[in-house]
């Protein structure tokens, strides 16, 4: 039987008193929302904080607004509020192309953009479409708030710029003009983790060349999870299979995937090269 190691339980009022019981009880102290991640590993024993401080009731933290030329999604969204909004289907279709194939519903019912990010999963897809999007994040501590961005944010697996007294209360998405983006994955089963999977965002100028463009991959071990090689080959160029294909190549090259229990390396590399062109194809579909 898989059983948690003992610990206490508080529920936060506010954000003020969620950094506050994370102060007073210290490194043992740990954030609950989901749980969907956290949960999972306390059974195992690869987690045993001595506190779990819940903030479910901070409903402060829970929307979505566009805010001069940004797009402001609270910590506490959960997965299905994203994955059923006009706003972000409208301005960020990648966000709803990976909701669609995260987990099953009761996960996305529970599941919230914070926890997702600050869980810092290798294999996790909000995390790699909010480094697509160049999404900021902004870091609540008792002195104050900080913005940092996503490359800031992740210092590698399961490791945040987040401190243990502090929570990430908020994500950002600038909004570009002529942008659009696209999400795509394959998995063993559905909801499972990825094999791999790919996003990417494209902006087009006025005469429709590629004026800028992100590609990141996902459990395929590319360092920062975006794609600069492919990236640099793509700028300025015309949207075109053939320039499609050449990034595809240069983003299987530079990933780094392990062979387990998903498939083989020469495998995934073909599916980061696949899903890039992809991805590629339909997000400048959309912008057209």
């Amino acid at each position: 039987m898989q059983v948690p190691a003992p610990f206490d339980y508080a529920r936060a009022e506010s954000v003020e008193d969620a950094l506050a019981l994370l102060h007073t009880h210290g490194p043992e102290s740990r954030v609950i929302a989901g749980g969907h991640s956290l949960l999972p590993m306390m059974k195992l024993r690869l987690a045993r904080p001595e506190w779990l401080i819940d903030i479910n009731d901070l409903f402060e933290l829970d929307y979505i607004v566009e805010d001069a030329g940004v797009i402001r999604v609270g910590a506490l969204t959960r997965h299905a509020t994203l994955l059923n909004s006009a706003t972000i289907a409208q301005r960020f279709p990648i966000v709803v192309d990976a909701e669609k194939v995260i987990a099953d519903p009761v996960v996305r019912n529970r599941g919230t953009i914070g926890g997702s990010l600050c869980q810092a999963d290798p294999a996790e897809d909000l995390s790699t479409v909010c480094e697509v999007l160049r999404a900021e994040v902004v870091i609540r501590g008792l002195d104050g708030e900080r913005v940092v961005s996503m490359a800031e944010l992740h210092r590698g697996p399961y490791e945040t710029a987040v401190a243990q007294d502090e929570l990430l209360t908020e994500v950002r998405f600038a909004l570009t003009p002529r942008t659009g983006s696209a999400y795509e994955k394959v998995e063993r089963r559905v909801g499972d983790w990825a094999v791999a999977a790919a996003g990417a965002s494209v902006t087009l100028d006025e005469t429709g060349a590629i004026a800028d463009v992100a590609i990141g991959l996902t459990s395929v071990g590319l360092d920062g999870r975006t794609a600069t090689r492919a990236e640099d080959v793509l700028r300025g160029e015309r949207p075109s299979e053939e320039a499609f294909a050449a990034a595809a190549a240069l983003a299987a090259e530079d990933c780094d995937p392990v062979a387990d229990q998903r498939g083989p390396i020469d495998y995934k590399r073909h599916l980061a090269a696949e899903l890039t062109k992809r991805v590629l194809r339909r997000a400048v579909e959309r912008v057209r």
